[in-house]
């Protein structure tokens, strides 16, 4: 039975019709940005041009904790690397992981009861140089309620016992901006000193915005790459200006309309004509409900997508359409391909995607890698060599 959206928040006063114009904010995280740029003294940190690098004669293994449906993991293996396994607690992200990665041991349960090398064990105990991974943000994002003291913010902290057990040669891992700036920089320092004391002291962090990158999407993140060479922490340079930045229409203009295709996740809650009359009245940047400004807010044309994420069954408005933006819609701006398919309901594909690391943006963090874990590769060969002489 189709699904009619008359309200989801009936209680909520709806806008006024043609209310003013809001001007596109394209980033929200830019002082956090400013501020960590100009107080980086990191030695350590560098940023490298990866239009010109290619992979070469190594194959790098990786593990992606915290998974999700694996947006990481895509990117990673576009990259060239090898996803070896993976790790996340939620059923239906667990689910759309395996699918997509039948070839990734894939461990579905809380990492607390997860032991690295048994669980390796299982597959032969293959070599793992990379270790990737985002526990969950929700404490840590300013787009909420800031709460230090939620569990989840801590996840972090089982992050670094599994690198800890399996000692790869470099780490990233990812999250929202915000966890810079928690507890006055107090969380920052934490998971340096972490980091610090399994003998990754060579650590790093700068927050990467998708767009620059040829995301058509607006999402900053916060990187921390780490290894335990004193080897350099390589990041992405941006690839692309402001004024150059994808338009949410090269993403999106190619798929239908108003009839869904539920093979490839294209659906969306369907709308009553009275709900679409008032969605029509909503301008670019304006969202539907006054009291509930962070959803069903219109897309601008000509522009990169606003953060999309899932919120209580509505998404951000199609930036000419009058409905929302559908789950395919938003894994084309988090640049999954096609044929990447989400389980379950199209709520809870749009979840796993609102929830999902951009692949391209892991892509080319996987790339700014390549040239170290080759000078890495060689010198570890040339030192087994010498032993074995």
């Amino acid at each position: 039975m189709e699904s009619i959206q008359l309200s989801l928040f009936p209680q909520l006063e709806i806008e006024e019709k043609k209310p003013r114009q809001k001007q596109p904010k394209l980033g929200r995280y830019e002082r956090i940005k400013r501020d960590l740029e100009k107080n980086d003294n990191d030695p350590y940190k560098l940023f490298i041009d990866i239009s010109q690098i290619e992979k070469g004669n190594f194959e790098y293994n990786f593990i992606d904790l915290f998974c999700g449906a694996g947006g990481m993991t895509q990117g990673l293996q576009q990259a060239g690397y090898k996803p070896i396994a993976s790790a996340e607690i939620s059923p239906i992200a667990s689910a759309t992981h395996q699918r997509n990665f039948p070839d990734c041991h894939h461990f579905n349960g809380d990492i607390h009861s997860l032991s690295a090398k048994a669980w390796l064990e299982a597959i032969g105990s293959p070599p793992i140089h990379v270790v990737v991974g985002g526990p969950p943000c929700q404490g840590f994002s300013v787009a909420g309620k800031r709460d230090p003291n939620d569990p989840r913010n801590f996840l972090f902290q089982e992050f670094i016992r599994i690198v800890a057990e399996l000692q790869p040669w470099y780490v990233v891992m990812e999250n929202v901006p915000g966890i810079l700036t928690m507890k006055k920089g107090l969380v920052k320092e934490d998971i340096f000193q972490k980091f610090n004391s399994i003998g990754y002291s060579t650590i790093s962090v700068a927050i990467l915005e998708s767009a620059e990158y040829g995301i058509p999407q607006i999402r900053p993140r916060a990187i921390f790459i780490a290894n335990h060479f004193e080897f350099p922490n390589p990041f992405p340079q941006p690839q692309l200006t402001p004024n150059e930045y994808v338009p949410i229409e090269a993403a999106i203009a190619d798929l239908p309309e108003y009839n869904p295709l539920p093979e490839i996740n294209h659906e969306w809650t369907r709308h009553s004509p009275q709900y679409m009359e008032r969605i029509a009245q909503v301008p670019p940047g304006g969202s539907l409900y006054k009291s509930y400004a962070d959803a069903f807010k219109r897309q601008y044309s000509g522009k990169p997508s606003m953060t999309v994420k899932e919120n209580h069954g509505g998404t951000h408005i199609h930036p000419y359409l009058n409905r929302v933006i559908s789950a395919r819609e938003m894994a084309r701006l988090q640049t999954f391909p096609d044929d990447f398919i989400f389980e379950g309901t199209m709520k809870k594909a749009m979840w796993q995607i609102g929830n999902a690391v951009p692949p391209r943006l892991a892509e080319c963090i996987g790339l700014s890698l390549f040239p170290y874990l080759r000078k890495l590769s060689i010198s570890i060969n040339e030192s087994k060599s010498r032993h074995l002489d």
